[in-house]
């Protein structure tokens, strides 16, 4: 290898090198996170597909970028390359309903589709964290689209059949602690604490206003209560997402369900430690965004998703950094 070639090379390692070094340096306990939910917090959220299937492009995290009143907001999700940012100190692990596991250093991509052209509150949730925290993070999401917290995520203390979600939500929360240096290699066997449970969630719910509606206060707060004692975490820090897309001001069964995840949020027993954040005002037009006819998934705006992920994020941070 020539003298000059070598440098090159050494040029382009050392970083690598220093960012995994810097990840295996963070002090234990490693920071876990779950992030629970259905399609919203799968991630629906375009960084940079367009063409006519995708509005050209409107509304995508590269259309974002190259806006100059808001590409500062977004300019740290790149790198010097232009590549899309990767944290090493920050790690996902999502496994999709079909089995297929994805786990690796926090970056776009940990989503129900292939390639990295997809994210959900889980990208910004985790920079925010990574910044919070000196130690490592990791977000375990836990999420599957179309499914209710009525049926679905039915807690055991709601009575009747125990949702077969809920249940594996639980199950893959054990499986990923039991498999950390399996999973992640540069987790240093030091321990770990589980810091934060956030529940972004309510379109299927919605869609039932006679029977799962009235139901979503106790629901939330028995899911609440029992996640807590399932994981061994009685004080564990919730933060619960206003449900997003364009009827976030709609009367009826919508407006009902959004009051309903502040009040279990506003239950005494909960001050100090379960926290509901406002969403509604991250809505952006459907003409400005990828997919204008999905208003079920805020259109795949990508700064809906990415400002979701910043309040979680900041919500998380009020509950968790406290003196």
């Amino acid at each position: 290898m020539k003298y000059g070639t070598m440098l090159v090379s050494l040029a382009i390692l050392l970083p690598l090198r220093l960012s995994t070094l810097q990840a295996a340096e963070k002090p234990s306990p490693l920071k876990v996170f779950i992030l629970a939910g259905q399609s919203n917090m799968e991630g629906q959220g375009v960084a940079d597909l367009d063409g006519k299937d995708y509005n050209q492009g409107k509304g995508t995290l590269n259309f974002l970028l190259r806006d100059p009143a808001k590409a500062p907001l977004f300019k740290h999700l790149k790198d010097a390359n232009g590549k899309w940012a990767v944290r090493d100190d920050v790690w996902v692990r999502y496994k999709l309903e079909d089995g297929t596991l994805k786990a690796g250093p926090l970056t776009l991509g940990f989503t129900p589709y292939g390639g990295r052209h997809h994210f959900g509150p889980e990208l910004q949730f985790g920079w925010i964290m990574g910044d919070c925290y000196e130690n490592q993070v990791l977000l375990i999401k836990t999420a599957w689209g179309g499914k209710s917290l009525y049926k679905d995520f039915r807690p055991p203390s709601s009575g009747g059949q125990v949702g077969a979600y809920y249940t594996k939500m639980i199950a893959e929360v054990r499986e990923a602690l039991a498999n950390l240096k399996k999973d992640f290699p540069a987790y240093d066997g030091g321990g770990y604490e589980l810091a934060g449970f956030v529940w972004y969630h309510g379109w299927n719910d919605g869609c039932e206003p006679k029977t799962a509606v009235p139901e979503y206060e106790a629901n939330l707060v028995n899911l609440i209560r029992d996640v807590r004692k399932e994981l061994n975490a009685p004080k564990l820090a919730v933060v619960i997402g206003e449900l997003t897309g364009p009827w976030t001001k709609a009367p009826g069964e919508w407006g009902v369900l959004r009051k309903a995840q502040a009040a279990a949020a506003a239950r005494p027993e909960f001050k100090g430690n379960v926290l509901f954040v406002e969403t509604h005002d991250f809505v952006r037009k459907a003409e400005d965004s990828p997919c204008p006819g999905h208003g079920h998934h805020e259109f795949a705006n990508a700064e809906t998703y990415f400002l979701v992920g910043d309040a979680l994020g900041k919500g998380m941070t009020e509950l968790t950094r406290k003196p």
